[in-house]
């Protein structure tokens, strides 16, 4: 486990790509190699500079990423949608992320690696900084405050290896090079009651989202930790537990559900009241190549995020029924009309407005968008409009916005899910509090759901959270916990909709009812891709990993 021995007495090493909050100016006036560990742990300062390193980890990489960087970095976190229903990587079926869930995952596809190697460092740093922060002369109440923020984040890196390798190494303190390289894995269910014991253990030094001054947004609050503790019981079907911990969240009373959905995911609303934690970034010196991932040829971008049709398909009529391309409401000349609004705010398609006329109609030849006709066009007929920040004018590799990781519509989602699967009757009461609370804000005002029969209510939930939280992550990770993945990602997947186009990608010959372009066929494995392989190389050098 060559990744787990990074860090021994250079503090240096956890201040790389550490920009945020009011530490911007202390950074850009000492050198990063300057910090001896002898010295270093002296004053109050370095201990709150150490802790922005903590936080930043491997997540601020000046330009655009191949790989993904940190589990809540946009290529980390939202690349994740590839491995879904949800989305197509432009770069083709054998991308890592199809490969996830198309049948062909091994322990050799590079990305179990990056997501391995950024989270034993990012526990490493952790690690370092509990074994020395005691050091520091400074009020005890803040210390607790930075040890326990400290402990979320290294919880929160084995929650997500929990959820997808099960069993790792849980390791607590800096190891040797001998230790690392000979440590052995630890069963899941010791990972999951190392991190609800972690939450359950800080929750009392840390500060509610309300009383988080604005120079420390992109911090943990109690609603951070509680939101992840909440999805861990979910997936580990905790439902009671569940439950109590997403009320506590909603009682607290310091979270909405903001009127305004598309600004959520630009610049001009991150620090919205329903963001309950985000990635924090600053254009040009703490930046993401976001932009240029997600935007489209036509305004300099690469295409890569391709919406498939069975998302865009999940958007409700507004009148609350079903989509169907059979019925009067569909406009197959502008389908976002007479649809739930949130498939405008999130979705390009033939004949949107995106700096420009975005066309992907595959016979329209002179659009550089032009459905599978080059490299850097769609091949679903499909773009992403979340994220992609229209008002950005700059260099699309120095993007300042924040990335979303958990919203209090999620939280509110969650809790009536926790509620349904408890076995709780469910009332309307219940449905207005929440499913409905999400459905009504300004910008979406779609029907409210009466329905309060359990297995009904289920479908309608887990439909209204795709669309929800479409494209930010969440998608696959749901479909393995729902234990859905095996019916779900073994199928045929399409595009959008072409009626009468001469250019058509057909599956086997075989034309689609509705000339939808042909996309790709997964063939997820039950029993064998529900959870990750241990990445080769780390097998390679500690056999007790395989």
């Amino acid at each position: 486990m060559k990744n787990i021995k990074y860090i021994y007495s250079y503090i240096s090493f956890i201040l790389l790509s550490s920009v945020l909050w009011s530490c911007v100016d202390q950074l850009d006036k000492s050198p990063l190699d300057s910090f001896d560990n002898a010295t270093f742990w002296s004053n109050e300062a370095n201990a709150e500079l150490a802790l922005t390193g903590v936080y930043r980890g491997g997540i601020v990489q000046n330009g655009t990423t191949v790989n993904p960087s940190n589990w809540w970095a946009y290529d980390g976190l939202l690349f994740m949608e590839f491995a879904s229903d949800n989305a197509y990587d432009r770069r083709g079926d054998n991308s890592a992320f199809h490969r996830l869930s198309n049948g062909t995952l091994t322990s050799s596809i590079n990305i179990l690696n990056s997501y391995w190697s950024s989270s034993y460092k990012n526990i490493a740093n952790c690690n370092f900084f509990l074994e020395n922060v005691d050091q520091v002369p400074m009020d005890e109440l803040k210390k607790e405050r930075m040890k326990s923020e400290v402990r979320f984040l290294r919880a929160a890196q084995y929650y997500y290896m929990s959820q997808f390798w099960g069993s790792v190494p849980l390791v607590e303190r800096t190891l040797s090079p001998e230790e690392a390289n000979t440590v052995t894995k630890a069963p899941k269910a010791e990972v999951v009651a190392f991190v609800l014991s972690e939450f359950a253990d800080i929750l009392e030094y840390l500060p509610s989202h309300a009383e988080l001054p604005s120079a420390q947004r992109g911090r943990a609050t109690k609603q951070t930790v509680l939101a992840f503790q909440g999805r861990l019981q979910l997936s580990e079907k905790m439902f009671g537990d569940a439950v109590d911990t997403y009320a506590e969240i909603i009682e607290m009373g310091e979270n909405i559900i903001d009127p305004d959905y598309a600004g959520l995911f630009l610049k001009s609303n991150e620090d919205s009241n329903e963001i309950i934690f985000s990635t924090q970034f600053i254009d040009n010196l703490a930046a993401n190549g976001m932009l240029q991932h997600f935007f489209p040829a036509l305004a300099g971008g690469w295409h890569i995020f391709n919406p498939l049709g069975s998302m865009v398909e999940s958007y409700d009529f507004t009148d609350g029924s079903e989509f169907s391309f059979d019925s009067p409401l569909y406009d197959p000349n502008n389908i976002a009309a007479n649809r739930d609004p949130r498939l405008k705010a999130s979705v390009l398609y033939d004949g949107s407005t995106f700096k420009g006329t975005y066309i992907t109609h595959p016979d329209s030849a002179s659009s550089p968008d032009q459905l599978g006709a080059g490299k850097q066009t769609t091949q679903t007929g499909f773009g992403l409009k979340k994220f992609a920040d229209e008002s950005f004018s700059g260099n699309l590799t120095n993007y300042g916005g924040n990335l979303p990781i958990i919203r209090y519509a999620e939280v509110l989602l969650s809790y009536l899910e926790a509620k349904i699967e408890a076995g709780h009757a469910i009332s309307q009461a219940d449905l207005d509090g929440t499913i409905n609370l999400v459905r009504a804000r300004a910008s979406v005002n779609m029907p409210p759901i009466t329905i309060t029969e359990p297995a009904a209510l289920r479908e309608i939930l887990r439909k209204e959270r795709r669309v929800e939280l479409a494209f930010e992550g969440i998608r696959y990770w749901d479909l393995l916990r729902w234990d859905i993945a095996k019916d779900v990602l073994k199928a045929d997947f399409y595009g959008a909709s072409f009626p009468g186009a001469n250019k058509k990608r057909l599956k086997n010959g075989q034309p689609d009812p509705y000339s939808r372009w042909f996309v790709t066929t997964r063939s997820f494995r039950d029993g064998v891709d529900n959870t990750w392989p241990i990445p080769q190389s780390e097998v390679n050098i500690n056999p007790a990993l395989e």
